[in-house]
This record gives C-alpha cells, sequence and structure tokens, in this order.
C-alpha cells in the first residue's frame, strides 16, 4: 500500500498496538505529528512539558503495561533533552522506543539549525539505535525497534528520522514476524546448570534468595513467588525488586543495601547460599562482593551474561529468561522447610524506632507508613530520588497487587511525576502515588499542567525540608557540616502552585493534618497534591 513515511509510522505503531505515545513536536518531527493527527482514536497523544519527562512517562508506561512505551521528541535540543530518560531506561532495563526527528538527509553533518548527531550522543545508553535514511526500511527498522526494546534484557532503542524521509512515499507492509541473525537471547536455561542449581539449593541449611528488577522485566513475579514458597527459602530484594513480594509474606525480609533494613543485610551475612535472581548486585545493594565470595556459594541467573559475575563472583552461573528457568527450577524442586532459619531471621531485625520529629513538622517515615495502610492494594507508588526515596523504600509497606517504581540505577531526580502519569494512563484502574522532595519535585513539577491537561488522576506527595536533604546529610556526615549548594530558598508555595493549577492542595505539619492529608490521598476523586513538612535535619535512616 502506498503511503508516506510518517503514515507508514503511525500503522507500525498501531501493529505493536500502541495505544498512547509522550512527546514534544517540532519542525523535524511535524510530519509524523501530522500524520498521528489521523490516527488520534487509535493512539493518544500527550503532549508534556519537557522532553525528558516525555521518556519518564514512557519508562512508566512500560514498567504498568509490560510491554515497549514510545516517546517522542524533535531534532537538536529536543532530542538531547532526552537523554536523560534514555540513560534512566538504560540502567533499569525498561523498554521504550524512542522516536527522534533529524534535519534533512543532505544536511546531516552540516551543523544546520537544530542538527544533533542524537545516535551518536546516546550510543552509551541504548540497547540499539538507528538511523534510518533509506524509507524502504520503514516497516523492518520499527519491527526490529520493538522487538529489540521488549526482548532479552529490556532497553530503549533509538529511531532517529530525517524530516525529508518521513515525507517520502514508499510501500508498506509490516512484516510479521522479526529476525535478527545476530541477536539471539538465550531464554532457557541449560538443563545440566538447572540441575546444579538445583542441587545446591537443596542441600543449603541457610538459603537465601535475592530477587532484582529481572525478575518484573521477565513477567516472573508469580514464578519466584511459587518456588520460594515450595522450598520455603526466605526472601530479600534490592531497590529494584521491591514489591515482588508483599511484606505481610512470612518469607519476606526486606530491601538490603546501603539504605537497607537490618534483617535484610544482616541474612546476606548470615546465609550459606545466595541465589540471585534478575539483580545486578550494585554497589548500594552488596557494599563488600568479595568478601561474600569467600563465605558464601553464589548463584546467579540473568538473561544478560555480562551482568553475571561483573559485580560479584557467582559459583552457579546460569543465562536465560527468569521465567523460563524458575518454571525449569520449580519441576525439579522439592518441598522444603527452612523454619529454623526463617525464625532466626526474623530476630535480626532490631526494634524499629522513629525520631522525634521537631515542632511543626512530622517524621515521614511515619507518614508513608500510615499512607500504606490508608490506600488500596494494588497502589503503584513512584518514589522520586534522594532522602523520600530511602523513606518509601523502606516504610511503604506493600500488599500483594502493589507495585513501587523509581529510579534504581541512575538515580534520576525529577523522574516521579512524570512516570506517575505514565503509569497511571497504563492502568487506569490502579491508584497511583508520586512521591518526591522538594527538589525533585521542581525538576519537573511543570508536568502537572501534563495530567490536568489529560484528566490523568495522580497524587502527588511533595516532602518539603528546603534543602536537598541527602545531599546536605552527605555534607554534614562526610564533609565536617560544610552545607553548600543544597538550600532551596526561593522555592514557590507548593499549596499556591498546586491551586494555580486548579488542583486541590494541603499541607500536613502534625499528627492532625496528617490524618487528614492521607486522607484526601485515599479518597480524593482526580488529581490532588500533599505537601509533607519535614525537619531540615531529620536523617534518612
Amino acid at each position: 500500500m502506498k503511503m508516506t513515511v510518517s503514515q507508514a509510522m503511525v500503522e507500525c505503531l498501531k501493529a505493536e498496538n500502541v495505544k498512547v505515545v509522550f512527546g514534544y513536536p517540532g519542525a523535524a518531527i511535524c510530519p509524523f505529528y501530522d500524520a498521528l493527527l489521523d490516527a488520534e482514536n487509535d493512539i493518544r497523544q500527550v503532549l508534556v512539558r519537557q522532553e525528558a519527562n516525555g521518556g519518564h512517562a514512557a519508562n512508566g508506561y512500560a514498567r504498568i503495561s509490560g510491554k515497549p512505551a514510545v516517546c517522542i521528541a524533535t531534532s537538536g535540543p529536543g532530542a538531547t533533552n532526552l537523554i536523560t530518560a534514555i540513560a534512566t531506561a538504560y540502567a533499569d532495563s525498561i523498554p521504550i522506543v524512542c522516536i527522534t526527528g533529524q534535519v534533512n538527509t543532505d544536511q546531516i553533518g552540516s551543523d544546520v539549525f537544530q542538527e544533533a548527531d542524537i545516535t551518536g550522543s546516546a550510543e552509551p545508553f541504548v540497547k540499539h539505535s538507528y538511523l534510518l535514511k533509506n524509507p524502504e526500511d520503514t516497516a523492518r527498522v520499527f519491527k526490529e525497534a520493538f522487538y529489540i526494546a521488549g526482548t532479552g534484557r529490556p532497553g530503549p532503542v533509538l529511531i532517529d528520522i530525517p524530516m525529508d524521509v518521513q515525507k517520502s512515499v514508499i510501500d508498506f507492509e509490516y512484516p510479521e514476524k522479526c529476525e535478527i541473525r545476530s541477536y539471539k537471547p538465550t531464554t532457557k536455561g541449560n538443563y545440566v546448570q538447572v540441575r546444579r542449581v538445583m542441587a545446591a539449593l537443596e542441600e543449603a541449611e541457610k538459603p537465601l534468595i535475592c530477587i532484582g528488577g529481572g525478575v518484573f522485566a521477565a513477567h516472573a513475579e508469580n514464578e519466584i513467588r511459587e518456588l520460594a514458597d515450595l522450598m520455603q527459602i526466605p526472601v530479600i530484594t534490592t531497590m529494584m525488586g521491591i514489591s515482588v513480594f508483599p511484606d505481610d509474606d512470612q518469607l519476606f525480609c526486606g530491601m538490603i543495601g546501603t539504605h537497607g533494613v537490618k534483617m535484610a543485610n544482616a541474612a546476606v551475612n548470615e546465609c550459606d547460599v545466595l541465589f540471585l535472581v534478575g539483580a545486578r548486585v550494585g554497589d548500594r545493594a552488596v557494599k563488600t562482593p568479595l568478601a561474600l565470595e569467600k563465605t558464601t556459594k553464589i548463584i546467579h541467573i540473568d538473561i544478560d551474561p555480562a551482568e553475571i559475575g561483573k559485580n560479584i563472583g557467582a559459583d552457579l552461573p546460569l543465562v536465560g529468561d527468569a521465567k523460563l528457568v524458575l518454571q525449569q527450577m520449580t519441576e525439579l524442586a522439592k518441598p522444603m522447610k527452612h523454619d529454623e532459619w526463617i525464625a532466626h531471621i526474623k530476630t535480626l531485625g532490631g526494634e524499629r524506632k522513629y525520631v522525634e520529629p521537631a515542632k511543626g513538622t512530622v517524621n515521614p517515615r511515619v507518614f508513608i507508613d500510615r499512607l500504606a495502610k490508608k490506600m488500596p492494594a494494588n497502589v503503584t507508588v513512584v518514589a522520586d530520588v534522594g532522602q523520600n526515596q530511602i523513606w518509601t523504600c523502606t516504610e511503604y509497606k506493600f500488599r500483594k497487587e502493589g507495585r513501587l517504581l523509581t529510579s534504581g540505577g541512575m538515580g534520576t531526580m525529577g523522574y516521579s511525576v512524570p512516570a506517575a502519569i505514565g503509569a497511571k494512563m497504563a492502568d487506569n484502574s490502579r491508584a497511583t502515588v508520586a512521591i518526591c522532595g522538594d527538589g525533585a519535585f521542581q525538576m519537573s513539577f511543570m508536568e502537572l499542567a501534563t495530567a490536568v491537561q489529560f484528566g490523568v488522576d495522580i497524587k502527588v506527595v511533595v516532602m518539603t525540608n528546603n534543602r536537598l536533604g541527602m545531599v546536605r546529610e552527605l555534607q554534614t556526615n562526610g564533609y565536617h557540616d560544610r552545607q553548600t549548594a543544597v538550600f532551596l530558598d526561593g522555592s514557590p508555595d507548593f499549596i499556591k502552585l498546586a491551586e494555580a493549577y486548579g488542583i486541590p492542595a494541603m499541607r500536613v505539619y502534625d499528627d492532625d493534618t496528617m490524618d487528614k492529608g492521607i486522607e484526601m490521598l485515599a479518597e480524593h476523586k482526580g488529581i490532588c497534591l500533599v505537601e509533607v513538612v519535614v525537619d531540615k535535619d531529620m536523617p534518612t535512616l
């Protein structure tokens, strides 16, 4: 069928069942946007207020929908603004397809207006990228892009399309299958190695499962729960694995790491077999991997062979898709009991203590704990970066259908509000809460306009201490309290700011207002904002 490349791009998105795109137009991508207008009944266009936030919104959409999501930007600064979102998705293995406009083919390399080598600039942060110069390659490139983004270890794929190519006329037919000779991810685990892994778990007296974000990427939540339950193996998570297991499950022992809980970190030090599933074992998860290697047998499953052994040596490496490998393991698994070991771990947590807040402030950890009790079970909580992230990860108690999203690998401030918009649009039935600090909020609060314009019912919590809290704490503890460049004086009144967008808002500063603020977040129909006043010296843990 004859059509322009721009029209073909739209047909490609339809064929991939894309329902929403997040973007910001400009001259070099206008042909595509013009074609999108004719498909407005099939594909909803969401205009974000800054390109990186379009990428973060696609990130949130992909994580809740479980399939690649789409963001769009124009050439030059539009495309370069998108790089932070691309890097964020790459670090956390999130499947997004990024479409950017480019100057005309004959102008590439001439430093014309709004020209930037985006494929070169983004190269360290993409799973793959295309500069689409041949119009006839459109269908193949889009098919490959979605396939690469969503298979193996998921990640961002970039398609850069010159403006003259978008206007070209081609014969269009979308392929049904995708075969890339050089791209063949291993999915099933080696059968002999699977048997060795099972033997090691059966022989272990103090086994421990550590779940990472790769379990979500593989949609293997049910499989890891089934295996852990059958073999009665206690479970910890990295930050990216939080909410795979509900907090009230007897096997769950909390988040590991620098800012993790005492019980989880103690369990790692005492286990004899550590079973890593889809976890990178980054520096914030395990501070002394070499010491752990000497005392503990390490089993590591990952779809990406480059991750196995990169940060911690593996006695039993197993490359494969976590969902399929865990199914293989469950077929061989025997029911087991580790009652004494589980009971022992539960004694390692210590008593829970909260710092008494200064007058006119509240303890943010208490606020989040109470919020978790009032929100519905199937909530999506999107934590930003900084102290608010750690408070959320350690204090929010997720029930079985709950889900935590955050920027774990890149630690990108300003992530939560746009990602919450994307997450809510992916599944409108889920209550969605963005939790951020006053520093992070001011990196993306313009997206409140996006939420209002498109009727996206997110709840926003802003933890305000007029500081870049985690950096302030770092300077206090590590630099003799020489605080510099962390003060947020000049910040707006967030209640008035919300009201300027037509958003109901209130401030929490004591127990009474805390109850009212949580009630607003749990009960209000439509978008709302609650500011939580936090002591400027409140510690992270």
